[in-house]
């Protein structure tokens, strides 16, 4: 018996983009039909934390601005506050009280939040489409120049640290909120790898699945030690993480503590010889988000099947606390749907959807 909420199905405005700020306080959305006073298109959207000010990108059909022009918007104002240009399209975007990071296809792009910006450093990077960078209080890290890699950089200092994370090009990154743990998703979207940024030693392998799957978002809770994965397969997944502080060095902090063992497989999980899917850290619980499968409006590409390139984001987490999570997607159908972990009588954690609701008018 089918028991789910029918969906609206009315026409409204398109979404092409959807983010949260840094503390998942908020999160903002770039319309084919842009915002505010605009009539056009915005394809990039990032909000500074709580504060007034937006950076924005053209987008969609019709743009506002041309894709390769960075704005900083000041909603209070109601007008820029700053611009910068660039010679190819701006694909991502972080901010911080201090910093504005522009990531291109092929470089990283650091400046002063100052009026001019001033450029700090620039970064060479393998084919970056999906614009990932994370930019935290101490670190940035984004593509290193080699497909897998991940160049980490102290804000303070400008150490250069280089992590071979993956042996596939990166598909999705993020710093918990304390930046200590770095976790890392491939084009495979098969493992997790989490790395002490401190060290860049590896941590743990977190097992999404054996299927080939497009990883949409990778987010830390509040307190660094759960991580939370959406991939295309339409289902959020919650793993358990281990902390640099809390693993001791004479054990592998992958596989040594009881609260790391695997619990999909049990026994087998121990078994030596067997095939490595049986010992794997596997999620704790899952639950189903609503997807969709929309190209975006004026989309120059036509992607594959498992590729998102010219399709509105979906799947991007947010961590409202440690217990409760929010999922956003773009597209026709721009949605947030709300998760919460609930301990079950069976002694396990569940992942349930508490409800969902429309940010789009119809």
């Amino acid at each position: 018996m089918n028991t789910r909420q029918v969906i609206d199905e009315s026409v409204g405005p398109y979404s092409l983009s959807a983010a949260f700020n840094s503390d998942s306080s908020c999160f903002s959305v770039g319309l084919d039909t842009g915002f505010c006073n605009f009539n056009a298109g915005i394809g990039v959207v990032e909000m500074l934390g709580q504060s007034n000010y937006l950076a924005i990108v053209g987008g969609g059909r019709n743009p506002k601005f041309p894709q390769n022009k960075l704005v900083i918007w000041d909603d209070a104002k109601q007008k820029a506050a700053l611009t910068l240009e660039f010679r190819t399209s701006v694909l991502g975007i972080r901010l911080s009280k201090s910093r504005i990071v522009v990531a291109l296809l092929n470089s990283i792009h650091v400046f002063a939040f100052s009026n001019p910006p001033q450029k700090l450093s620039v970064f060479e990077t393998s084919d970056n489409p999906l614009g990932l960078a994370c930019l935290g209080q101490k670190l940035l890290a984004f593509p290193g120049r080699s497909p897998g890699q991940v160049q980490m950089i102290e804000l303070e200092t400008g150490n250069i640290s280089i992590i071979p994370a993956h042996s596939t090009p990166l598909r999705a990154i993020a710093l918990s909120p304390d930046g200590e743990v770095l976790a890392t998703a491939s084009e495979a979207g098969t493992l997790i790898r989490t790395f002490a940024t401190g060290n860049c030693t590896k941590m743990a392998e977190l097992r999404r699945g054996v299927d080939h799957a497009v990883i949409f978002s990778l987010s830390f809770s509040p307190s660094n030690s759960l991580l939370a994965v959406t991939s295309d397969k339409s289902t959020l997944h919650i793993f358990d993480l281990p902390h640099p502080h809390h693993v001791g060095r004479s054990q592998s902090p992958a596989s040594g503590s009881e609260e790391a063992t695997n619990q999909k497989w049990g026994i087998l999980g121990k078994i030596p010889l067997l095939p490595r899917v049986f010992s794997d850290v596997y999620s704790f619980a899952n639950a189903h988000f609503e997807m969709g499968d929309e190209i975006a409006p004026g989309s120059p590409y036509l992607p594959p099947l498992r590729s998102s390139l010219g399709r509105p984001p979906k799947g991007v987490i947010g961590w409202l606390d440690d217990q409760t999570l929010l999922v956003i997607g773009s597209g026709r159908e721009g949605r947030w749907e709300k998760f919460v972990l609930r301990d079950g009588d069976d002694g396990k954690r569940h992942c349930l959807r508490e409800g969902w609701k429309r940010y789009l008018g119809g």
